[in-house]
């Protein structure tokens, strides 16, 4: 078990944060949109480049067999990470938005009829949205988005009287990356499979800041990504359950997912491997395998108790602001995503003054216009927090957010 943690030892352990911003000392609050990396995932990745750089699963000479050992590894990396059952039910793809694009295309496509229904939340990120229009537009099937309610709570009721005998799949978000709201996945799985309805959780917001057991969750399908997850950009790992895999034709074809080719055949390969066509992202599966086991190391239950204690006092320190400040996504379960409007000044206004004061903050619609449409807002300011954040941090965001308010003046009182 690992110890607790020093914030301000986790904060020495990536190299980024140790710089100035515009003459300020950079506070990193944009990890919903993409984490620091940590030194041992960085040294991970040069030591690929520097020793062993080769690819993989073709060649008998040492530097392959060393590269195809360590991408393996990454995968036993992720099941263990997300309790799978067994490494082939890990299929590496770019990210949680490829996953969904080969769920929607190797899986959904073939069942759908015209009339039949996809159903999900209103507040899925584009990338759980537009997928699904894709291959709606090609079979007539039709999507059905479950409200939420002013917190930003998913209604469980309104979930169960959508789904239908037309239902054919759920897609849902574990985290909402623009509110924070942690929704209840394991009681939406259980609703759906009731009725015989496989799920898709995307999981890009929930793996690094909390526990994530797809075994105990029982879903169909569980994605996460490598870069919100300290590890690198472009890298993702789908969990599928072993029978659904199997049922599934890859919807990628080339290299490395084939067994046998003739110009009149293919035969593909067995899973997970029939959906990784060609040269795959080698170092960044690596890179991801070390991002999770720093993870491990920090102890996932500890970076989960820390980040919600900086929450609340984040969420407690721009009360001062009063009606100034209004914060959008006050689900009572929420991970560390603070999302708000303040008053009179636009968010892309907000962002760029915090960004003179050394403060890196999102500013825009985050992918989800649904949600800044269910609230009435073009857009949000979004400070998201990593285990490598402090209170000093939340501080300075404060004090960078009263600069904001001398410019465009606080609400009357």
């Amino acid at each position: 078990m690992a110890a607790p943690l020093n914030p301000n030892d986790i904060r020495g352990q990536f190299p980024i944060l140790d710089q100035e911003v515009n003459g300020n000392p950079l506070v990193y609050l944009d990890s919903a949109a993409t984490t620091q990396k940590p030194r041992a995932v960085i040294d991970a990745i040069v030591d690929y480049y520097e020793r062993y750089n080769s690819n993989i699963h073709r060649g008998v000479h040492t530097l392959s067999q060393r590269a195809t050992d360590a991408y393996e590894k990454a995968r036993e990396s992720v099941r263990r990470f997300l309790n799978a059952p067994d490494a082939k039910d890990i299929v590496f793809v770019r990210g949680t938005t490829e996953a969904v694009n080969l769920v929607a295309h190797s899986f959904v496509r073939p069942r759908l009829s015209p009339g039949d229904e996809i159903v999900i939340s209103g507040m899925e990120h584009h990338s759980n949205i537009v997928p699904w229009q894709l291959i709606l537009e090609e079979t007539g099937a039709v999507l059905k988005p479950v409200p939420f309610n002013d917190a930003g709570e998913l209604d469980l009721a309104a979930f169960e009287e959508a789904i239908t005998e037309k239902t054919k799949f759920v897609s849902l978000v574990h985290v909402s990356n623009s509110l924070g709201t942690i929704n209840p996945v394991k009681e939406v799985v259980e609703r759906a499979h009731s009725r015989g309805v496989p799920v898709f959780l995307d999981g890009a917001q929930a793996a690094g800041h909390e526990a994530v057991d797809v075994q105990a969750l029982d879903c169909d399908f569980y994605a996460i990504s490598g870069h919100k997850l300290y590890g690198p950009t472009g890298i993702g790992a789908l969990y599928g359950k072993a029978e659904v895999l199997e049922s599934m034709q890859p919807y990628q074809g080339g290299g490395e997912m084939i067994t046998r080719v003739t110009f009149e055949d293919t035969k593909f390969h067995k899973v997970p491997h029939r959906f990784e066509a060609g040269t795959p992202n080698i170092v960044g599966s690596i890179g991801l395998g070390a991002a999770i086991e720093w993870v491990e190391s920090v102890g996932i239950e500890n970076i989960a108790a820390y980040e919600h204690e900086l929450l609340e006092y984040a969420t407690e320190a721009l009360s001062v602001f009063g009606d100034n400040i209004r914060v959008i996504g006050t689900a009572e379960k929420k991970a560390g995503i603070l999302s708000f409007v303040v008053e009179n000044a636009h968010p892309h206004d907000v962002g760029t003054i915090l960004d003179q004061e050394g403060v890196a903050v999102r500013a825009g619609h985050h992918c989800a216009q649904p949600v800044m449409q269910r609230y009435d807002v073009a857009a949000t300011v979004r400070a998201s927090f990593a285990v490598y954040n402090t209170r000093e941090d939340v501080d300075a965001l404060v004090r960078a957010l009263k600069k904001v308010e001398e410019i465009f003046g606080a609400c009357p009182t």
